[in-house]
């Protein structure tokens, strides 16, 4: 397995938001040299299947695979900026309406066929044909075509401005594949990636592990790479192991030379012990929330939904679960993003008493076994889920739960699988729900909120006119002043109008054993294993 020495370094993102354009790596004191496996033991959650298009899905640890071997035309770099990667420069149109991509002229697709500009204009194109119906649609906003100048210049043209276009495509979300591979593989594409990474597909056991190795082609890493060529590691195994306990196991045990998500009480010990190294930075996200289901009695009353928010004590929550190793949220956006607003911390209390009028005023009586009724409907609430304990969410579920009653709420878990849970929140079967989205700019707020804008599953059900207003008013703003000023008037909106409930702010770990160098989280906070290296 893997050698395993005496020192270790921890190394932590700098900042909230990640680091450089390849995120944060430990510095060594030898050479890095190639060669070598490294299996990851990642928490895929309640995954019954993998997916590695990255157009398909929108599951966090789909992505941190799809990373890998998918590349982008931009990466992100600190302070809003974007740099080359596949794109080697760009010019954006006096309108903001198209945007012109000088493409690398020497990137090929793991099955050795060219990447141009052809298949930049047959990858977005293939995202916008509704029949396709890809999750990734909503990162292209208002994208109406890709006109090839030649072969490796290509025009992004757009019905209207949308300010997030370069963010979105420095996601893996909007990673370019193999037009060759998709036309060969159809419908099985998903289990048969072909990108440009650094890493290419072998092979994946459903459910159970995904197999990657080096692409001794890869010559074009982003800006701000560790090093030139191919990737140092021969070999990466990506294991699903969605059991905290489990994860912590293998680690120790040396069946895993990398873990993700360890639980907190792990994690504190780990950061201490000279036996690993732990890479961190904050997922640019939508912040995990709660959603009560504003289309839904008693849940469309905005003085229901907050007493509900009034009820709960976030900070005491988070602290007892995550023992200090996430913050608590007090916005939908997480503090890295644009237009972040700082000023919502502190902004409200729990405040159970005023809950409790609320309640009261409204009708709902107090009942023998401490549960309110109302014309012989108990406030009962059933929070439907189906990825388990993902990010200790369910034990943040329980602590909640327990100040809720306090109040008069009954809350109920409904776990349920994949298929019925989308049925079900299609539908608008459900009481409350939560997610988060992760994502570069705060126009996540709109796929989230918009009804004009996001999915027929969307967690949020809001139809509220002057939100909409505000969200798409940002969103084609090219002055970055004015959005942040946009943004802070919605993050309020949402937050007053008890749309949602922030909840934490994801601070995304790798726990390596410390014979494992050169792990980066990158500007999104995913984990880049380019620059990763094993010390023998």
């Amino acid at each position: 397995m893997l050698v395993v020495g005496l020192a270790c370094k921890r190394v932590d993102a700098p900042g909230a938001g990640g680091t450089s354009a390849s995120g944060s790596a430990a510095v060594s004191s030898t050479t890095p040299h190639a060669g070598g496996e490294l299996v990851i033991a990642f928490d895929g959650a309640a995954i019954t299947q993998f997916s590695l298009d990255p157009h398909k899905l929108p599951f966090a640890p789909h992505h941190r695979v799809i990373r890998s071997i998918a590349d982008s035309l931009v990466v992100a770099l600190p302070n809003h900026r974007f740099g080359s990667w596949l794109a080697r420069s760009w010019e954006r149109s006096a309108d903001g309406r198209s945007y012109t991509f000088h493409l690398r002229d020497d990137v090929r697709f793991h099955d050795g066929t060219r990447f141009d500009a052809a298949a930049v204009a047959f990858n977005f194109d293939r995202i916008k044909d509704p029949k396709n119906a890809l999750m990734s649609v909503s990162d292209l906003g208002p994208y109406e075509r890709t006109v090839v100048i030649d072969d490796f210049t290509a025009r992004v043209e757009l019905s209207r401005p949308f300010a997030p276009l370069l963010a979105n495509l420095s996601k893996s979300s909007l990673a370019i594949v193999s037009p060759a591979a998709v036309a060969k593989y159809g419908v099985e594409f998903p289990t048969h990636p072909v990108g440009t990474g650094p890493f290419r597909f072998e092979s994946l056991k459903p459910a159970t592990e995904i197999v990657l190795v080096k692409n001794p082609d890869y010559r074009w890493p982003p800006e701000g790479a560790g090093h030139a060529g191919a990737a140092w590691l021969e070999r990466l195994v990506f294991k699903n192991v969605p059991e905290e306990a489990t994860r912590v196991a293998v680690l120790e045990n040396g069946q895993a030379g990398a873990a993700d998500l360890i639980p907190p009480q792990n994690l504190i010990g780990m950061r201490a012990s000279p036996t690993y190294r732990v890479v961190a930075g904050e997922l640019l996200n939508h912040n995990y929330s709660l959603y009560l289901n504003v289309q839904r009695e008693p849940w469309n009353d905005e003085r229901v939904r907050l007493a509900f928010k009034l009820s709960l004590d976030i900070d005491a929550a988070v602290k007892t679960v995550h023992l200090g190793t996430q913050a608590r949220a007090w916005s939908s956006l997480s503090p890295s993003l644009l237009g972040y607003d700082p000023a919502l911390v502190g902004s409200w209390k729990p405040d159970p008493a005023a809950a409790a009028r609320l309640l009261d005023d409204l009708g709902w009586q107090v009942g023998e076994d401490g549960v309110r009724s109302k014309q012989g409907k108990r406030l009962t609430v059933v929070f439907m889920d189906t990825q388990g304990n993902r990010e200790k969410r369910l034990d943040l579920l329980t602590v909640m739960r327990r100040q809720l009653r306090a109040t008069g709420f009954d809350v109920r878990i409904d776990s349920q699988p994949g298929g019925s849970y989308q049925e079900k929140v299609l539908a608008g079967d459900f009481d409350l729900l939560g997610g988060s989205l992760f994502a570069p700019d705060p126009d996540v707020l709109r796929r989230i909120h918009s009804p004009a804008f996001r999915g027929a599953t969307s967690v949020s059900k809001v139809d509220d006119p002057e939100l909409e207003r505000l969200l798409e008013q940002a969103a084609s703003s090219l002055d970055d002043e004015e959005r942040k000023a946009i943004y802070a008037r919605v993050q309020r909106l949402v937050l007053d109008r008890t749309y949602s409930i922030p909840i934490y702010v994801l601070e995304y770990s790798v726990v390596a054993r410390e014979s494992i160098e050169g792990i980066a989280i990158d500007r999104h906070g995913f984990p880049l294993f380019f620059d990763a290296w094993i010390r023998s």
